[in-house]
């Protein structure tokens, strides 16, 4: 896990500072570093932010497989969710840079920009590949820490073979899932049953303390009656 959170921040930070600092004679364009605050958005920081964008969308696809396994593709379509959300993310990308203007500090890009940008994200696939060639016992133990398959996960998945499922890993891992999805919305459900009823508990604690004072105030024991009282032989 580590291995691959430092070496895709290295591929990404090299991408970046090259495009701020060298970006603008890259691609012949002027400067966005000394521009004042309130001015036009310029192509060369919405070049940073598109690449920026471009890298972490490739790198959803790298996130897929982090345990050494190399092809990344594998079952991508089985998750409807997840690349749904990838073409929802590139879609609106695309809206924002093109179409966004000074609401979203963006200025159009060209075709050519654009191919820089998906390329340089596309690099980051590349890269993962290359992580993954690095054996994980010549790193130090303290950037170890993720490089096994979580046990959690494979104790849920083999007590659902156990129970009697097909063994299926992909049935069998999807079961366990939903299995999570359901502690978790469990754990919600009860959180949320604690709030009300210690709310609850509060509330007729209030009422109670609040009708003890008004059993007080109308007591004939009370003070202030008992000063009425006298009150009223004296006169």
């Amino acid at each position: 896990m580590m291995k691959n959170i430092i070496g895709h921040a290295i591929y990404q930070l090299v991408v970046i500072f090259f495009l701020l600092f060298g970006g603008d004679k890259f691609f012949d364009i002027d400067s966005g570093l000394h521009v004042s605050l309130n001015s036009f958005p310029t192509q060369h920081f919405t070049i940073i932010f598109n690449t920026f964008v471009m890298m972490t969308l490739f790198n959803e696809v790298n996130s897929r497989k982090i345990h050494g396994e190399r092809n990344i593709f594998e079952g991508l379509f089985s998750n409807p969710i997840f690349y749904g959300i990838l073409f929802v993310t590139a879609i609106a990308q695309v809206v924002i840079v093109q179409w966004g203007g000074r609401p979203f500090n963006t200025a159009a890009l060209t075709v050519e920009q654009w191919m820089w940008c998906v390329l340089f994200g596309a690099g980051v696939l590349l890269w993962g590949q290359l992580i993954t060639t690095i054996p994980t016992k010549r790193i130090p133990k303290q950037f170890t820490w993720g490089s096994g398959p979580p046990d959690e996960g494979l104790d849920a998945t083999s007590s659902l073979v156990e129970d009697g499922s097909s063994g299926s890993l992909s049935q069998d891992v999807k079961r366990t899932g939903q299995i999570l999805w359901i502690r978790g919305l469990t754990r919600l459900q009860t959180q949320v049953c604690l709030i009300q009823l210690h709310n609850t508990t509060i509330s007729q604690q209030q009422a109670q303390q609040l009708t003890l004072k008004r059993q007080s105030l109308g007591s004939p024991t009370s003070p202030t009656s008992a000063t009425a009282t006298t009150s009223l032989t004296h006169k």
